[in-house]
């Protein structure tokens, strides 16, 4: 990946301690927060490869990949395979539209993916029941995956579904509003609620975050046309890459 002169003027600017207390590499990384809060390094922006920005600095590539490495954990950086690494983008999600998560990572440039957590046939619990209009026991699909970006985790999707609607678990690929479209099945409306809580421990291992990290736990019932629940999903969004916004009008 080419640095453009402008960007090493950039990174020429930073001065890093080598006699202070702070690791060097803890000090680039700080250096590194500080200029995406300030706006030098924007979401989806790319930064110098690693071997360059070692000899711009005049440290070892050891001190930058440490530095990196921590905040690619932390989620503020991201690696991607054969093109560099980049800002993180944090994600906006609009309450006012339907629509699935591929589409919406689609939308933003993003490849949707997804890793399969556990899905199946089962009877219907009291709670999923009472959400699907269904009687208890009746048999219903459960889906959950880990959904991605660009290979990074994002949320855990725990979709039911009747099984009448999806009777094959197994042949849903990475989108189920796909799935379902193609079985003529398409959610008009939606009834979403959101709530902060903390990361359990095993989503948390999944997110690839800490247990107890905050996160966005989100139950949404969605319709048909004729008014049937078609969908009971309970999902975990990672609190530091996903906000959701609504648009808020004044009474007339």
């Amino acid at each position: 990946m080419r640095t453009s002169p402008r960007i090493h003027e950039v990174w020429q600017r930073l001065q890093l301690d080598e006699g202070g207390q702070t690791p060097l590499y803890q000090q680039l990384r700080e250096h590194v927060l500080r200029m995406i809060r300030s706006g030098q390094l924007e979401p989806g922006g790319a930064l110098p490869a690693e071997r360059v920005l070692a000899e711009i600095l005049g440290v070892s590539r050891l001190t930058v990949r440490k530095a990196f490495d921590s905040l690619v954990a932390e989620g503020v950086l991201v690696r991607r395979q054969g093109s560099g690494t980049f800002v993180a983008r944090r994600f906006e999600q609009p309450l006012s539209f339907l629509s699935g998560f591929s589409q919406d990572m689609r939308a933003r440039g993003m490849e949707p993916g997804s890793k399969q957590v556990r899905r199946g046939l089962g009877q219907a619990t009291p709670e999923e029941a009472m959400a699907l209009s269904l009687s208890p026991g009746e048999a219903v699909a459960r889906i959950c995956r880990v959904r991605t970006a660009d290979d990074l985790p994002m949320a855990i999707e725990c979709a039911v579904l009747p099984a009448e609607f999806v009777p094959d678990p197994e042949g849903v690929g990475d989108s189920l509003y796909a799935y379902l479209k193609a079985r003529g099945l398409r959610p008009v409306r939606a009834l979403q609620r959101l709530r902060a809580v903390a990361a359990p421990e095993e989503e948390a291992r999944q997110l690839g975050i800490a247990p107890g990290d905050p996160v966005l736990y989100i139950q949404r019932v969605s319709f048909l046309p004729g008014g049937r629940p078609l969908e009971f999903t309970r999902s975990h969004y990672r609190g530091d890459r996903y906000d959701f916004v609504a648009e808020l009008r004044a009474e007339p």
